[in-house]
């Protein structure tokens, strides 16, 4: 029995050791594939991407007019003076 409680009494401050040891060497920084100022042009392109295609998919398609007018300035100053009645 004592042999046992020896045998513990001298892992322990083995494995704090082992343990401080591996603090030291997992602090090492973490390089990004891509920066986060990319990740935020990439996201903003692909939302106003989605957008036009929602546009284009809403007025051509769901809308029955043609596709490509939904990107014209026309369309939306109609649209706008529609809703704000101005004409």
């Amino acid at each position: 029995m004592a042999t046992k409680e020896a045998k513990q009494q001298e892992k322990k401050p083995l494995r704090k050791q082992h343990k401080e040891g591996k603090k030291k060497t997992s602090r090492s920084t973490r390089r990004r594939i891509l920066p986060i100022w990319l990740r935020l042009v990439i996201v903003l392109v692909l939302s106003v991407l989605a957008l036009l295609i929602g546009l284009v998919v809403g007025y051509g398609v769901i809308g029955d007019g043609n596709p490509l007018d939904a990107l014209d300035w026309s369309t939306w100053e109609r649209i706008w003076n529609l809703v704000m009645k101005t004409e």
